[in-house]
């Protein structure tokens, strides 16, 4: 009896060793032929592999921002944002689990839902005459005619305000504010305090600074959109009674906050929930893997910070 015990256990430890094996091979060579490996739920950053180029394709970032170097917008960076840019860039958090988490179909519905919050904060809008309104994202690389230095108090002695330089929003994802300015590039190893013109004179980096706010909870102990999305957070008891729960509509509460959330139906939160489900549609994922309307909506959530945090954003 001993004996079979002894050739169970180490049986079931070379299985082991072989599951261990084939997932960091995963990693190292991604493939979206097969689900990610099997150890994925318990250890997500190691073993979340693959590429988005592998689904995403440069005709289909031409289609989603057909309208970014529109001669219609004259005040817009002609020629900044481009695919391989974005494709730079998220080669740093793919690793991670951006766009790459457990399998290609969650991963394509992140992308639909990191691009919907990209194509609205750099929308051209109305400035665009064209039939195809969701189209007209990454028109701006930096926030304009900002009259605002974005430099007060809070946080002095860990990240003091250069002088003379605006913390404005820049960037695919635009961030504000000292703080996020030095956070970010704290992150990135880049010195964005001192000097935040950087992201708008390099897509690239306009890029990662924005996947990093998509990864990164705005406050310790509380979820990035990311996390939200893929159903990697689990709500707590508060949450519930917040009304909070995994989906995309949550990423508008960490991103925004009471800004958007927990104003009912309002037309900014609308328009971000149309961009998501037209995406989904372009890159033939279909609009009906979205869920139902209250994974989408915000409307009745309670902001995970106060109005004050939630600035910190834009």
């Amino acid at each position: 009896m001993a004996y079979n015990w002894s050739v169970l256990l180490l049986t079931t430890a070379l299985i082991l060793l072989v599951l261990l094996v084939n997932c960091e091979e995963s990693f190292v060579k991604p493939s979206y032929e097969t689900d990610a490996c099997p150890f994925c739920r318990r250890h997500v950053s190691a073993c979340c592999g693959g590429a988005i180029s592998n689904y995403f394709r440069s005709s289909q970032f031409e289609s989603i921002f057909s309208n970014r170097n529109s001669l219609e917008v004259d005040t817009h960076e002609v020629g900044f944002w481009d695919y391989q840019s974005f494709i730079t860039a998220s080669a740093d958090y793919q690793p991670y689990g951006f766009g790459t988490t457990y399998r290609k179909l969650l991963g394509m519905k992140e992308l639909a839902a990191f691009l919907a919050h990209v194509a609205t904060k750099t929308s051209c809008g109305s400035k665009v005459a064209t039939k195809e309104p969701f189209a007209c994202g990454l028109c701006y690389n930096k926030e304009m005619n900002s009259s605002s230095y974005y430099c007060d108090e809070q946080y002095k002695s860990t990240y003091p305000c250069t002088p003379g330089v605006a913390y404005y929003g820049r960037g695919a994802l635009p961030i504000y504010w000292k703080y996020n300015y030095g956070e970010a590039g704290r992150a990135l190893k880049v010195d964005l305090l001192n000097h935040p013109e950087y992201i708008e004179q390099n897509a690239t980096l306009a890029f990662k600074v924005a996947i990093w706010r998509w990864m990164t909870p705005v406050k310790k102990h509380q979820p990035s959109a990311h996390d939200v999305f893929i159903g990697h957070w689990k709500p707590t008891k508060n949450d519930t009674l917040a009304k909070r729960v995994p989906g995309f509509g949550t990423t508008m509460n960490v991103l925004y906050g009471d800004l958007v959330c927990g104003q009912d139906d309002n037309e900014f939160m609308n328009n971000i929930i149309s961009h998501y489900l037209y995406y989904l549609d372009l890159m033939g994922v279909g609009q009906e893997e979205a869920g139902p309307h209250e994974l989408l909506s915000c409307s009745q959530q309670v902001s995970f910070n106060p109005s004050s945090s939630s600035s910190l954003n834009g």
